[in-house]
């Protein structure tokens, strides 16, 4: 039988009968590659197919053997076994032509600051490393601190008979949305009295900070409206934020001469921003400075957002964990909400209940009016069902239980107390073995700040000196977790804090 001419729009797809063809053409490459295939091919162009011989030196594109209906590669020719062949061919084609994946230029993106920090100091040996970048309670012995509260609602669940693991509602378990939202506006609020209170349970503080976030980007009635978040503020809002497609700004916050807060920056930014922006507040334990407003200098906040028709969305990820009193730390937005504003407020139950990998989260909603209220809802409940469905049920029936419960309220707050002691202890702790050293500088700021983080005012370089050379983990700006400190570790970070301002 002579041999045929093969042309690259001979061939253009394998019969799919021939189940040793497709083994066979499953080694062919990518198309345009160029190969030598001596081979036969089953033409079934004719009445009755035909096998006709593809001498070794025709040259096939791999592609043309996939493009005509007429033709399926059978088998190879050739002196050795079919398979020895067609291993010979495979080789062949990797080496000539390798796998480029449509992703290849994707770049790789820098690691999460915090997370790479615990990374780091999992993998350092050093007896004296001391982690205070991570925003988790520690206990004094530096371990994760079950909540006793929380071991006894866990119990409770597991008992329960009529416990099931259904979907939630697309809004989240309604008990648990009720008690979130009454426990940062209160019992006696009138948002809640009047209707115009509601909530979305979320992926805990994150999830509902982008919850917002995603529907004022969407519905905000001045489009192109800026979020003006605190500078410094928690990474993640800035993230977040421009990820929904909304410009980012500054507003002056912390004042590095006095290490305290920048009211009056903070006021001019407001007075000049566009009317109706938005501004992302920290109601209690500013991340990462711990500098919050006095009641006083609220007032003037509100004052200056009302001027402006400003619009406040507050991020609660600390309600009693900052002073261990949960109405002081609600203040700030119940004073808002007693003003009349319309807000949101992201609340987040992973430290004041340390449920930090059960994602319990709810975005409190204020409205002008009942109708208003049950619109925002439905267009969350719209963006949600598309995002991740409903949310996670165990760690909101946790909370849910606690919360609605009066005897497991009172021993709720009586954790948080101990928590949050802890932590002011810690904090007089190290201003008194900074006194004690000498260390050059003003240290009050270190008592004076309030919640889990203390923003230091070392310099990077300083910091730098702690990583390398005292192995103590923080960020790059001089946040530490107080958390992270106890009795046994907080003169070593002393003296190294010492040693770096005295010579760095």
């Amino acid at each position: 039988m002579p041999p045929i001419d093969v042309q690259d729009k001979f061939f253009d797809a394998i019969s799919s009968s021939d189940e040793n063809s497709l083994r066979h053409a499953s080694h062919f490459p990518h198309a345009h590659a160029k190969a030598i295939y001596p081979a036969h091919a089953v033409c079934a162009a004719y009445p009755a197919p035909r096998v006709v011989s593809i001498p070794s030196s025709i040259a096939i594109s791999p592609s043309s053997l996939l493009r005509n209906t007429h033709c399926t590669l059978v088998h190879a020719m050739s002196s050795h076994a079919p398979a020895v062949r067609l291993q010979q061919i495979n080789s062949h084609i990797a080496h000539k032509h390798p796998a480029v994946s449509v992703f290849d230029k994707v770049a790789t993106a820098p690691e999460d600051v915090i997370f790479a920090l615990t990374a780091a100091y999992k993998a350092d040996n050093h007896p004296n490393k001391v982690n205070l970048g991570v925003g988790a309670y520690r206990t004094e012995e530096g371990k994760p601190w079950v909540l006793p509260v929380v071991k006894k609602a866990d119990l409770i669940l597991v008992d329960d008979e009529n416990l099931d693991h259904e979907y939630l509602p697309i809004l989240g378990l309604e008990p648990f949305r009720k008690a979130a939202t009454t426990l940062i506006l209160g019992s006696d609020s009138k948002a809640i009295t009047d209707g115009r209170a509601g909530s979305a349970q979320c992926i805990s503080g994150t999830g509902a900070v982008y919850t917002g976030a995603q529907f004022l980007a969407r519905h905000y009635p001045i489009k192109g409206a800026a979020c003006y978040i605190s500078k410094p503020t928690w990474a993640n809002h800035r993230a977040i934020f421009s990820g929904v497609g909304m410009p980012v700004l500054e507003y002056p916050y912390w004042d590095p001469s006095s290490k305290g807060l920048h009211l009056q920056g903070m006021l001019e930014s407001m007075q000049s921003a566009p009317r109706g922006s938005i501004f992302l507040l920290h109601p209690c334990a500013h991340n990462p400075t711990g500098v919050d407003p006095t009641p006083d200098q609220w007032k003037q906040i509100a004052d200056a957002m009302e001027a402006k028709d400003h619009f406040p969305f507050f991020d609660c990820a600390y309600q009693g964990f900052a002073s261990g009193n949960l109405d002081k730390d609600a203040y700030s937005v119940r004073y808002f909400v007693s003003r009349g504003f319309e807000l949101f407020v992201a609340q987040s139950f992973s430290k004041n209940f340390g449920l930090y990998s059960e994602r319990a989260g709810n975005l409190t909603i204020v409205a002008k009016s009942v109708q208003v209220k049950n619109q925002i809802e439905s267009q969350i409940a719209k963006a949600q069902r598309a995002v991740i469905s409903n949310p996670p049920a165990y760690g909101s029936r946790i909370v849910s239980l606690v919360l609605s419960d009066r005897e497991l309220y009172r021993e709720w707050e009586q954790n948080l107390a101990t928590m949050a002691n802890r932590i002011i202890d810690m904090r007089k702790a190290l201003f008194d073995e900074l006194t004690k050293l000498g260390t050059p500088g003003d240290w009050k700021h270190i008592v004076n700040q309030i919640g889990m983080f203390s923003f230091t005012g070392l310099s990077t370089p300083q910091v730098k000196v702690l990583k390398e050379k005292y192995h103590v983990y923080l960020t790059d700006n001089g946040r530490i977790s107080m958390a992270g400190l106890n009795s046994r570790n907080v003169k070593y970070f002393a003296q190294a804090v010492d040693d770096a301002v005295r010579h760095h």
